[in-house]
Formats: structure tokens, sequence, C-alpha cells
């Protein structure tokens, strides 16, 4: 019996490691054998029990110091360069996205939480990238977030023309530097339509800067998130920014909430447009916009 029930937790394992890695690669990364244990769905696991999972799974490998499956070999050495360089090159946009959070949050007082999300959060980050946040709004007010959100972006990419740009970074006035990556209102969150691993996986790697408190809440009413990643109940939250003096409320009535919704949409579809001779822009918006569903804005006809 011992022996039956030890192979079972073993295979159970190596199965959690599978899917762990199936799950990285659909968001483009890949880790190494000891983060990858850290963060492995159901629960942390050590880093020999990730090395045992890998060499009793045909379709996985390590390579490039990296835990991936065999169709992503090709992959693992573009990551490790891009994991490597992470730190140099994120460091200087972690301070300038915590200034952007606390002008963020003290103009726009519907706000209750912001998380870095995406490469600059996870790791990977390069100069070229943008930097994806994270919002929970008050009811009413998404679209008055991705209006604010993108209006002081703009304002404050243009003291930043010199930033390097890739093919969904290049903007006519100025870089696209920070981003609405996800948008919900605080009824959305109670509960989350979705609770499966992808969500619970955005949670967990992004990092909350502002308004602890709501995520906190979003937990207690998503339990199910906790048993794809139990690790979300002990994350840190190192760079909370502190709260500001903020703007009146009355400034951003909800009825506001419906032009800023054209308005949003009308700047969508313009970006959209000047992405038109870019097939793999366009295609890897459309890729990172199907993970966020049915949470995203704009997906009307």
């Amino acid at each position: 019996m011992a022996v039956g029930r030890l192979n079972a937790e073993t295979a159970a394992v190596s199965g959690r490691v599978r899917r762990t890695v199936a799950l990285l690669r659909r968001r483009g990364y890949a880790l190494t054998p000891r983060r990858l244990g850290e963060i492995c769905i159901g629960g942390a696991v050590s880093e020999a029990e990730v090395r045992w999972a890998v060499a009793a799974s045909p379709g996985l490998a390590v390579a490039d110091g990296l835990v991936v499956e065999i169709e992503a070999l090709a992959e693992a050495d573009r990551i490790r360069r891009r994991a490597e360089g992470h730190p140099d090159q994120a460091a200087p946009y972690l301070d300038l996205t915590l200034r952007f959070v606390r002008g963020l949050v003290a103009a726009a007082p519907f706000i209750r939480s912001v998380s870095i999300a995406g490469s600059l959060a996870s790791g990977g980050f390069r100069q070229s990238d943008d930097v994806d946040l994270n919002l929970i709004v008050d009811d009413g007010h998404r679209h008055i977030a991705y209006v604010v959100v993108n209006f002081l972006g703009v304002l404050h990419a243009l003291r930043h023309r010199g930033k390097p740009v890739d093919d969904l970074t290049r903007r006519p006035l100025a870089p696209r530097l920070m981003t609405a990556n996800l948008i919900l209102e605080r009824s959305q969150c109670h509960p989350l339509r979705r609770q499966d691993e992808d969500m619970a996986f955005e949670l967990l790697m992004s990092e909350p800067v502002y308004g602890l408190d709501a995520i906190g809440e979003l937990l207690d009413a998503n339990p199910a998130l906790l048993e794809h990643f139990p690790q979300l109940a002990e994350r840190a939250a190192p760079r909370l920014v502190a709260t500001p003096r903020r703007a009146f409320r009355a400034l951003y009535p909800a009825w506001l909430d419906g032009p800023a919704r054209l308005l949003g949409q009308a700047a969508w579809r313009y970006m959209q447009w000047t992405r038109r001779a870019r097939p793999e822009a366009l295609a890897r918006v459309a890729h990172v916009r199907s993970t966020m569903r049915p949470y995203t804005l704009f997906d009307g006809p």
C-alpha cells in the first residue's frame, strides 16, 4: 500500500509539472527547475521533484537551464537570454512604473487595486516591451479607467520618446509604455466568471503595488483560484505604494463610462489600423486578448 501510494503521489507531481510547463509555454516563456517548482500548479514542489518529473516525462527536457516541452527546444536559448537580461533592463522601468501608479491612483479615485503584470512582473522584460497593469475598479468605471490610463500613459510616454520600440509599442506620437492589460470591475470579481488555472496564473504572476485589500477580497470570493495555485495566499507585495491624496470621486460619475467606451473604442480601432501592415503584431494582440476573455474591452463588432 505504501509503495502504491508513493507511486500515485509521484505520478501526480509529474502531471502537475507537465501542466505547468504547458501553461508557461502558452504564455511564451519557461523557467528553471527551481523556479518551476515554486510556482507549480497545485502547490510548490522541490527542484528534485521537478527534475524527476522531467526525467520520467518523454515530452519534457531541460535545455539552457530551463524546463521546456520537447517541441519548444528551439525557443529555450531565446527565453534564457531574455531572462538573463531582465534584472538590468527591468530595474529602471520598475521605478518609472511605481511613479506612474502613484500618479494614476491619485488622479483616479475609483481605482481599487493596481498590479504589475506581463514580462515586467514575471521576468524576461526588454526595454522595447511595454508595462502591463492589471486594475480592479469601482463598478461602472471600466472604460473610464481605460481612458484615464491611456491618457496619462501618453503624457508619461512623451517624456520617454527615446524608449526602444517594437511592432507593439510603436505609436505615432510617443512609444507605448504604460498599458491596461486587464481591467475588472469590483462586481466582476465577486465571483469571477473565470476561475481556471490560466486566470489563477495571471494573478499569481502579477505583482500588487496598490490596493492589496482588494486583491484579498478577490481571493476570498474565488477560493477555486487557490486550488489551482495555493501560492496565491502567500504572495509577497514588497513594492506597495503609499496611498496618495486622491481626486474627488465626483469628477468621475458613472454616466461617463458610456462616452469613455466610445472614445476608448475609437482609440483602440485606430491603433489596430496603424498595425494593419504588421500581421505578426496583430496576431500577438489577438493572442493576448484571447487569454483575457471574457474580460477584454471592445470585443464587439
